[in-house]
């Protein structure tokens, strides 16, 4: 898949608008892309928060895909007044995890991103993952404990816990995190074909974020600030959750583990032009 940064278009050339487009997407005046740019938003009864989700989205994105999990308020009709082109699914499962399995199947773009629906991610921060991606990542990483990140919205136990898990995975994975149970992500969507997606709730972060590494695909981590949900009260709990993410990371290494010990497929060499 080729991508490149080029200088926007000057003089004669924005004349022409309608041909410009169809080359690349302008970013800022002195930045464009051509990957085509998805955005994946799963929610569920978040209609009073979307105004200021969809508020931050840059125009230049080529589509928003909304999941919706059964809301019970106006989530749907919100998301499409504020973006008429919105692509809304269905969910049909439960859980964060299923929403954004599901999400990234309808997914046309050749960049994927990741944003909760709650207003705590700042969407003009996506030009920073867009960046990191055609500079050369497979996966841009977001987060909240990079140089330039923050978060208003961790309390002291959450911020012990994802401290423990992280420094967990980055010993049993070879990675390099500063930050892991974060869902503001971007990547390029082959990735997907090199990553098994098979779990839920919550830890579906962690999972990526390890499959990732294990797959040896080129991670670079995006400062991102977290702000506190506007409405609403979270699902996510602290303990459950840190405990389902404990699992996965042990159940990772397991299959580690037991990758490495599975003998070499044994095979005979035949001289070529020698029937066998």
């Amino acid at each position: 898949m080729s991508s490149f940064l080029r200088p926007a278009a000057t003089g004669q050339e924005m004349t022409e608008p309608r041909r410009i487009a169809a080359q690349y997407r302008a970013i800022t005046s002195h930045l464009a892309i051509t990957p085509p740019v998805s955005v994946v938003i799963p929610a569920m009864n978040e209609a009073e928060n979307l105004p200021y989700v969809f508020k931050t989205l840059p125009e230049w994105i080529h589509e928003v895909v909304l999941v919706d999990g059964n809301s019970t308020d106006n989530t749907v009709d919100v998301a499409r007044e504020l973006w008429p082109d919105v692509k809304v699914v269905k969910q049909v499962g439960k859980g964060k995890g299923d929403a954004l399995i599901s999400g990234f199947a309808a997914c046309t773009g050749d960049i994927i991103v990741m944003v909760d629906a709650d207003g705590s991610a700042d969407g003009q921060e996506i030009v920073s993952y867009v960046s990191a991606l055609v500079g050369g990542a497979d996966f841009a990483k977001g987060s909240r404990f990079a140089n330039g990140g923050g978060t208003d919205d961790m309390t002291t136990i959450r911020r012990l816990g994802n401290w423990a898990l992280c420094t967990l995975v980055n010993r049993k994975f070879g990675a390099r995190y500063t930050d892991l149970c974060y869902g503001y992500n971007a990547f390029w969507r082959h990735c997907l074909d090199k990553i098994t997606l098979d779990c839920t709730g919550f830890e579906i972060e962690t999972l990526i974020n390890i499959r990732v590494v294990k797959a040896g695909l080129k991670v670079q981590e995006v400062p991102s600030h977290e702000y506190n949900r506007i409405h609403g009260v979270s699902n996510l709990n602290a303990v459950r959750d840190g405990i389902r993410v404990l699992k996965v990371i042990l159940k990772e290494k397991s299959l580690a583990k037991a990758a490495r010990r599975r003998p070499a497929p044994f095979s005979v060499s035949v001289p070529r032009g020698e029937a066998s």
